[in-house]
């Protein structure tokens, strides 16, 4: 590390200076680095090619920083515009104080929130720092909204504390989240958490259809069955049901519209609050802006984060039968910063090439063609792939135990310089940038067909020139044509 002097700047001090073989070392002298062994290149690294500082090593990107990088890395959009770069340098100066301090760049910020991704069923809008306290604060919601229901129908306004949800969730690592979070040990054990009502989550299996649809039809219904002796167990005390469309750190579980409009009947039937946790599945990720929208659902509360670049809230329909909620009362919900300017900023021209460039509906098409290239390999692998599955660029694949699933998560990364995300117990996810290009994600699947005939026939695999990164194309826009899979 070096300390170079500043002393001709305004203000002047001393800055550290990190080259790119210090940056690991430096780092772990005072924080955990457990993450990739990648010094990403913030000048080199574009589109969905992350660049390794220190050797040049380019990395295929099909997990966009946990799919919160919905344009990829220096998105030439961005960099290429010289007026959008002004605003967010004049934003980056200052961290006003959103909730108590109106700006214009905030207001355009929510104006174009609500063109691009609002529902006029929601209308309220709330906006803090990440998913984990998006999610938060939607519970939060949910226990002002059902103690004030109880109350105006001569019940304990005590009541209302307890939230039901699935297992195999993962909702954050907050206070709140954290008792609605069960898929590794981990991640909750030691801390003290609540005692909530859990139910099985029904995943779909992959073709649905005979026997598999059978199963999931029953699963379905004792998961139902369950939630209704939670109801009846804890009268007046849950305030709402919390569910991912999609599960997605917990393997990338589907689950089928019927359940969650069956789930979403009972949370009316029972005066609770049906909520959606959007944070990994919205904005366009599945081919239309939220996942919910598919699956024939109408919640009452929608949690978001990731792609928008900051957390969040949208809420209405049963919401607004209370009339003092926490949307409408000062103080009840707030934040220092309220998801942070500089977010909004880049937040906003995000949008609006989302919007302009049609990304969504192009993430529908590019999705089904990787979904058919999975499923091709699934026929080609059949010991070792299945359950190939998929909504939009949102895709997985099982491997036959987590053990193998690791080791091909290894090898793509280390053998093929492709970097993909593992999920639940054994299934490896897709978690492209909605610019990516369909060679870009065509190589990501030879790669993974390279490995897994190396797990076969360990010869197969020789030292190679990766084609998946080095040959991977600039990003795309949704007006240049697409080659198949």
């Amino acid at each position: 590390m070096a300390v170079m002097s500043v002393a001709g700047r305004p203000g002047g001090g001393s800055r550290a200076r990190a080259e790119p073989a210090d940056v690991i070392p430096m780092l772990s002298r005072h924080v955990l680095t457990d993450g990739y062994d990648v010094v990403c290149d913030l000048t080199a690294s574009t589109g969905s090619t992350i660049v390794d500082a220190r050797t040049g090593t380019r990395y295929l990107d099909l997990y966009s920083f946990f799919a919160s990088a919905p344009l990829g890395i220096n998105p030439p959009a961005l960099l290429g515009d010289p007026e959008f770069l002004t605003e967010l340098a004049r934003a980056a100066v200052n961290k006003p104080a959103n909730p108590d301090m109106a700006t214009a760049a905030y207001a355009e910020f929510v104006e174009t929130f609500a063109r691009v991704l609002g529902d006029p069923e929601l209308p309220h809008l709330f906006f803090v720092e990440g998913g984990s306290a998006a999610v938060e604060n939607a519970l939060k919601c949910a226990f002002d909204w059902k103690s004030r229901h109880n109350e105006a129908h001569g019940r304990p306004a005590e009541l209302g504390g307890r939230v039901l949800h699935l297992r195999s969730a993962f909702h954050g690592r907050g206070g709140y989240t954290l008792s609605v979070t069960n898929t590794e040990p981990v991640k909750t054990a030691r801390f003290p958490v609540f005692d909530w009502p859990r139910v099985d989550c029904p995943a779909v299996t992959f073709p649905c259809t005979g026997a598999a649809l059978d199963a999931v039809v029953a699963a379905e219904r004792r998961a139902l069955a369950q939630a209704e002796e939670a109801f009846a167990r804890h009268r007046h005390d849950i305030a709402c049901f919390l569910a991912e469309p999609i599960q997605a750190e917990g393997g990338d579980n589907h689950l089928r519209g019927e359940f969650l409009r069956a789930m979403a009947a009972l949370c009316e039937r029972h005066d609770a609050l049906f909520v959606v946790d959007e944070v990994q599945t919205g904005v366009g990720l599945t081919g239309s802006a939220w996942a919910h929208t598919q699956l024939g659902l109408r919640p009452d509360v929608v949690a978001f984060g990731k792609k928008v670049q900051l957390g969040g809230v949208m809420a209405g329909r049963r919401v607004d039968e209370v009339a003092d909620n926490v949307f409408r009362l000062p103080g009840r919900i707030s934040s220092t910063w309220g998801g942070g300017l500089v977010d909004m900023v880049r937040s906003r021209r995000m949008l609006e090439i989302m919007e302009s460039e049609r990304l969504f509906d192009r993430a529908a098409v590019l999705g089904s063609d990787l979904l058919a290239g999975l499923e091709e390999l699934a026929r080609r692998h059949p010991r070792l792939l299945s359950n190939a599955r998929g909504r939009g660029l949102m895709c997985a694949v099982d491997l036959p135990d987590r053990a193998l699933r690791d080791e091909v998560v290894r090898l793509l990364r280390e053998r093929e310089h492709v970097l993909l995300l593992p999920a639940g117990e054994r299934a490896l996810r897709f978690r492209p940038a909605l610019t990516i290009g369909a060679e870009e994600l065509a190589a990501g699947v030879r790669a993974l067909d390279r490995v897994l005939t190396h797990l076969v026939s360990p010869e197969s695999l020789v030292p190679a020139e990766p084609e998946a990164a080095e040959k991977a194309s600039p990003p795309v826009t949704a007006t240049q044509e697409k080659g198949p899979l």
